[in-house]
C-alpha cells in the first residue's frame, strides 16, 4: 500500500495528467472512439481528481469525469482512469472511482457511463449499457460500454437513447438532479 492523497484537479496538474495519460494509454490515445465526447469539452471540475502522494508531491494518478446527454438529462462519462504504471494494483485507480462515483451521487447525477473493462468496474454496480436500450454514436465495443445508476433508480424510470457529446457550456447549463 502506498501513501496518497485526492485532491480536485487544478490548472498546474494539466501537463503532468497528459504525460500520464500518454505514457497509460499511448500518445495515440486522443484517437479512440470514446475521445469524442471530450474535444472542445471541459471535464466536469466538481469530478476531476489527482492524486498525489503527500511527501514528494509527484502524480501518482488520475480520474476525470465528462458531461454527456442522454435524452435532456446530465449524465457523466467516466474517465480515463490512469495510474503510474509501478503503482498499479494497489488500490489507487479503485480508490480513485470510489471516491469519484460518491461525489457525483452527492451531486445528483442519475447516470455515469464508461468504455473499460468490465471487470474492473462490475464491482462498482456498472452493467453494459446496450441491453439496457443506451446506444454509443462511435464505435466502442458492447462489452465494454457501461452504465450506473448512481442514485439506485431502475433503468425503466431513466431516460434512454445515444448519448450525446456535451457542447463546451458546461458551467451555463443546469444540471438536472434528482
Amino acid at each position: 500500500m502506498c501513501d496518497y492523497t485526492i485532491t480536485l484537479q487544478n490548472a498546474t496538474d494539466e501537463a503532468q495528467i497528459d504525460k500520464l495519460l500518454d505514457l497509460t494509454f499511448g500518445v495515440e490515445r486522443k484517437s479512440r472512439p470514446s475521445y469524442s465526447f471530450r474535444t472542445d469539452v471541459s471535464a466536469a471540475p466538481d469530478l476531476s481528481f489527482s492524486v498525489r502522494s503527500p511527501s514528494s508531491g509527484k502524480l501518482l494518478g488520475t480520474l476525470r469525469f465528462w458531461p454527456v446527454l442522454v435524452g435532456d438529462e446530465t449524465a457523466l462519462l467516466l474517465g480515463p482512469l490512469a495510474v503510474q504504471p509501478d503503482l498499479q494494483g494497489k488500490g489507487i485507480g479503485k480508490a480513485l472511482v470510489k471516491h469519484g462515483l460518491n461525489k457525483a451521487r452527492k451531486m445528483g447525477y442519475r447516470l455515469c457511463f464508461v468504455v473499460g473493462e468490465h471487470l474492473y468496474y462490475a464491482p462498482y454496480g456498472f452493467e453494459l449499457a446496450k441491453p439496457l436500450g443506451f446506444e454509443m454514436p462511435v464505435p466502442v465495443s458492447a462489452d465494454k460500454f457501461q452504465v450506473l445508476s448512481l442514485q439506485n433508480i431502475p433503468f425503466g424510470i431513466l431516460p434512454k437513447g445515444e448519448l450525446v457529446p456535451w457542447e463546451n457550456t458546461y458551467e451555463e447549463r443546469v444540471i438536472q438532479k434528482v
